[in-house]
């Protein structure tokens, strides 16, 4: 069964908002859990959703993949549904179903027929309290993530760089460390290990149920009271404190040089304040700037300018993800073109970002960006599961219904003042990691 690492799970755009108002309901259940149903009645469809607030950077040292890992236990099975029947449940009924785990949450979803929501509250709620777990299902389950690890990442130049990156941007925060894991702690994890990160957090009270669809919401509240309402809460949740990053006072740099480079290119990521509850004006301009930046590939800054004026690169983007717990990263990527070195690619790079920072916002191409936003809003009105997932991980990183609601007008808001002050604290040298990944020929 294919799972997945990371963010990109729906297809929905960086920018793309939510439902109106009045066609989503919260309620939160005596033991904790929280529900949120999102009324779309165009297709006899819903997406179910369970959130657990619990990702990479919530374990404990030492037992890192932890919650990747029983990510894939999960799907061991209970005594209702046998090791490995849910998916063929899911898929019996016409549905498909998947889960993925971040460094902030793990979630579990399933797509199917209106009338099957009932059966998949009583499945998921099956398995978040009568897992069980053989030794024999956590050897095997261990090899898989050890051979997924191997595959994904130890195979890929540009995961490895990715994985280094990350380590040397975050000194002591745990974003530093890789969802999956360092293998030799993948390879230490028991048991022992999995029963009690599973006792301990994955639990109503440290849950998000998030249905979208052809639905009722009093229907749907009734039917997770009746199957997640009796479940137990754990009494081992606690606030989400990680340890802080220490100031980054130089650039940190690197070259990873691999035979089986077919394209070189280079990453820069500066350390950015992710989206707050009550206070995401700062992370919208962030946004703003990614996608004048880089958004696209054909009017961005740094596509005309690299790839069409100077044609110094084949590609190039920026990239912002503020739904986080903590501060996360503001990116870069640029692909030179043939003949080109990685030097020569990243000073032009630096000189149009220069002139940007110099010159300030094109008052058209920030307008012409915000109706593209509206209109992405009203886009992202027709796909139930991706605004199931948008309210889910902004939830799961403790933003609210509010806030998910406020987005669209906050974004709307932006100023080229406040994109250009955004700018102005997140491009900073001193605060980046670069990257160069590049064939060993070359890097000699």
């Amino acid at each position: 069964m294919f799972r997945t690492l990371g963010r990109a799970v729906f297809g929905v755009l960086a920018l793309a908002l939510p439902a109106s108002a009045d066609t989503v309901s919260n309620f939160t259940l005596d033991n904790g859990m929280q529900v949120v149903v999102i009324e779309d009645h165009r297709a006899p469809v819903v997406t179910h959703m369970v959130w657990y607030k619990i990702g990479r950077a919530d374990e404990a040292p030492g037992h890192s993949g932890i919650a990747h890992f029983f990510e894939h236990l999960m799907f061991k099975g209970t005594k209702e549904v046998p090791s490995g029947a849910f998916s063929a449940i899911v898929e019996q009924q016409g549905g498909n179903d998947n889960a993925f785990t971040t460094e902030d949450y793990t979630a579990f979803f399933q797509r199917v027929a209106a009338d099957r929501l009932d059966l998949m509250m009583k499945m998921e709620a099956d398995r978040m309290v009568n897992l069980n777990m053989s030794e024999e299902d956590v050897t095997t389950e261990r090899q898989v993530i050890l051979e997924e690890r191997g595959q994904r990442t130890d195979s890929d130049p540009g995961s490895l760089l990715s994985e280094q990156m990350s380590a040397a941007q975050f000194l002591n925060h745990p974003y530093g460390i890789p969802v999956i894991g360092w293998r030799d702690e993948i390879a230490g994890l028991s048991r022992d290990d999995a029963l009690a990160f599973y006792h301990a957090y994955y639990a109503p009270n440290n849950a998000i149920l998030v249905v979208a669809g052809d639905v009722d919401p009093q229907k749907v509240l009734a039917m997770a009271k009746a199957h997640y309402g009796p479940l137990p809460p754990s009494d081992k949740i606690k606030p989400r404190h990680r340890p802080a990053e220490p100031p980054q006072l130089a650039e940190r740099r690197m070259v990873l040089a691999d035979e089986r480079v077919a394209q070189p290119y280079l990453v820069r990521s500066y350390l950015a304040p992710e989206r707050n509850a009550g206070d995401q004006k700062q992370a919208a301009a962030l946004a703003v700037l990614a996608d004048l930046l880089g958004g696209t590939g054909t009017t961005s800054v740094l596509a005309r300018a690299l790839q069409f004026d100077s044609q110094v690169a084949v590609y190039a983007s920026a990239a912002y993800d503020g739904v986080s717990v903590d501060p996360q990263t503001f990116s870069l990527v640029l692909v030179p073109s043939e003949g080109v070195s990685l030097g020569d690619a990243e000073a032009a790079m630096d000189k149009v970002i220069a002139k940007f920072m110099q010159d300030g916002v094109n008052p058209d191409e920030l307008a012409r960006l915000k109706t593209q936003i509206r209109a992405n809003e009203i886009y992202a009105r027709d796909d139930a599961g991706g605004l199931a997932n948008t309210y889910g991980e902004a939830l799961a990183v403790g933003l609210t219904v509010q806030d998910v609601q406020d987005w669209p007008e906050v974004l709307q808001s932006v100023t080229a003042e406040d994109v250009m002050a955004a700018a102005k604290l997140v491009l900073n040298r001193d605060h980046a990691v670069t990257g160069w990944l590049t064939t060993k020929e070359a890097a000699q």
